[in-house]
Parts: structure tokens; sequence; C-alpha cells
């Protein structure tokens, strides 16, 4: 069984969007490609027709798993989430107990993560570690290099 994922309307039709470039114009394009470098002959020693077949195979499983992403994908309306605590698409204000220093994250699923935009994975071991935090809560986060500790200091969407 897949994992469900949660994603806000706007990030659902990215989504939808990626998807369907993937299968109606990289996927033509790879099997024009194919078609070209097979009317040169030879296809034993042909590596254009070969770096063709494994250019599609990629995109083949980039498109299922693109598939399967969607199809456990659930929308949540983002104006209706619990701001008493740490969720899925919630913006979060954390505050590094040791050095002080803070940052703000928006915990996304997987997919939609992006570091230098401020969104991270729920499934990060940060956004696990945040999950179900209230304000003034210090979350224990195991990383490679010891414990880091968080203060929630605000939660909004």
């Amino acid at each position: 069984m897949s994992k469900v994922s949660y994603y806000t309307k706007e990030g659902m039709a990215e989504l939808k969007a990626e998807l369907e470039q993937l299968e109606n114009i990289e996927r033509p394009k790879i099997t024009k490609a194919i078609a070209t470098a097979r009317d040169k002959g030879d296809l034993s020693e042909n590596a254009e027709y070969h770096a063709a077949r494994e250019e599609q195979s990629y995109l083949e499983f980039k498109i299922a798993k693109l598939k399967n992403v969607v199809a456990n994908a659930r929308v949540l309306d983002d104006s209706n989430l619990d701001l008493t605590k740490v969720l899925a698409l919630s913006k979060v204000k954390i505050k590094n107990v040791v050095n002080k220093m803070e940052f703000e994250y928006t915990l996304v699923a997987d997919a939609m993560t992006d570091i230098k935009a401020g969104k991270i994975s729920i499934n990060s071991p940060i956004g696990k570690g945040l999950l179900g935090k209230k304000v003034g809560d210090v979350a224990e986060i195991k990383i490679p290099a010891g414990v880091m500790k968080l203060e929630i200091l605000n939660i909004s969407r």
C-alpha cells in the first residue's frame, strides 16, 4: 500500500501539470528519438538507440511514480488548518535552542520539498520531529551530529 500525501490545491495542480508534461510532451519526443535512431540501421551497435531506450525507461519509471503519488494524494484546504499544533501544510517558525538561529518552514509532502523556498518534507527528520508540537514546545530531533533542540515560536498557514 502506498503512502498518502497531503497537498494544497495549487500543489496538486503542479503535480498534475508535471504528469501531463511528461506524458504528452516528453514521451512523444523520446518515442520519435527511438524511431529516428532505429532507422539508422544495426541496433546492436547503435549508441543513439540505446541511449534513447534508456531515457525512455527512466521516463516511464518517473511517470509511474508520479501517477502513484497523484493517486494517493489528498487535497487539504489550508484555510481550515488547526493552528494550535504543527500539521501537514503548517508554516512553522522555529528557533534552534543552542545557537538561537530562527527559521521558518512549511511542512509539505515529499514531492513538493524545496529547501530554498522554505518547504521541508513532513517525512524528513525535522518534519517528523515537529509534527504535533505546539507553540512553546521544544522538539528534540536526532541528527547525525547528536540531538537538535528546536523551539516552536509560531504556527501559521
